[in-house]
């Protein structure tokens, strides 16, 4: 991994929830639709630089490289970065998104992909007004609870979430159960069609990915032991053959800004 010329000082204090499980995020979190990427990318006039911030596995930098000449993808995790995916088009940097280290006005569009609520909003849009040349976008997305397609399988999963790892859930979490909805957004708002995130998983690829959540880490470190084997086994008799696909959804919530337009 080259060294960071964005951030010579390295990244300010955050709220790390991921490292330690970094591999893992790289392995289990779900891919956006393409279809994503394309309308974002047709809000612009200009495609020559993005900044993916908050990174983390590189997902949403790699697909805004299919539309976009280069793309800086930044993340306050260093252990993040370095499982992120490589790409010729994506150079990536360890810098909180607070403070990216990028040029003034050198940036054509921010994508922020389930990571907003980790942020220190005010600084955030600061940066963003810095960096984003007039006429730019910023689109932020996140998602919430899975759809599961089987009540059974539901009512486990929505058990884990609520109970098991509710009280571990941080606070910033609300905001994403909230679809983004809370957001101040200090530039003029840009409607944004529907869109729907989608993975087919078996039962230990449904098992990694929630062991991914902030919850499920924040859980281990205070209890002391690690609540998915009994989740595992508790949802295996109702998936029946562990080896079976299944698919699971996601809305995705979007708030979507033009840099320089009228709030």
């Amino acid at each position: 991994m080259p060294s960071n010329p964005l951030n010579s000082d390295g990244p300010s204090a955050f709220a790390d929830h991921f490292s330690v499980q970094a591999a893992d995020y790289a392995r289990y979190r779900p891919h956006y639709p393409a279809a994503l990427f394309a309308w974002v990318a047709s809000l612009l006039d200009r495609h020559a630089h993005a900044w993916d911030c908050a990174t983390g596995s590189g997902q949403a930098a790699v697909a805004m490289a299919a539309h976009i000449d280069r793309v800086t993808a930044t993340d306050a995790s260093a252990a993040l970065i370095v499982h992120a995916t490589p790409h010729a088009r994506v150079h990536y940097a360890v810098a909180p998104a607070e403070r990216s280290g990028l040029g003034d006005r050198s940036v054509d569009v921010v994508t922020v992909a389930q990571a907003f609520h980790w942020f220190d909003a005010a600084a955030f849009w600061r940066e963003v007004a810095r960096v984003v040349r007039a006429g730019g976008v910023v689109a932020l997305w996140s998602y919430a609870t899975l759809d599961l397609g089987d009540a059974r399988v539901q009512h486990i999963v929505d058990a884990f979430y609520d109970d098991t790892v509710g009280a571990y859930w941080p606070a910033e979490r609300r905001l994403v159960e909230q679809g983004l909805a809370g957001i101040a957004m200090p530039f003029a708002d840009i409607a944004a069609p529907a869109f729907v995130l989608e993975a087919t998983w078996t039962l230990d690829e449904l098992v990694g990915y929630i062991g991914t959540w902030s919850a499920t880490q924040r859980y281990r470190v205070a209890r002391g032991h690690d609540p998915l084997p009994a989740l595992r086994a508790a949802l295996a008799s109702a998936w029946g053959d562990p080896g079976a696909s299944r698919t699971v959804t996601w809305p995705l919530s979007l708030r979507v800004g033009r840099v320089g337009g009228t709030v």
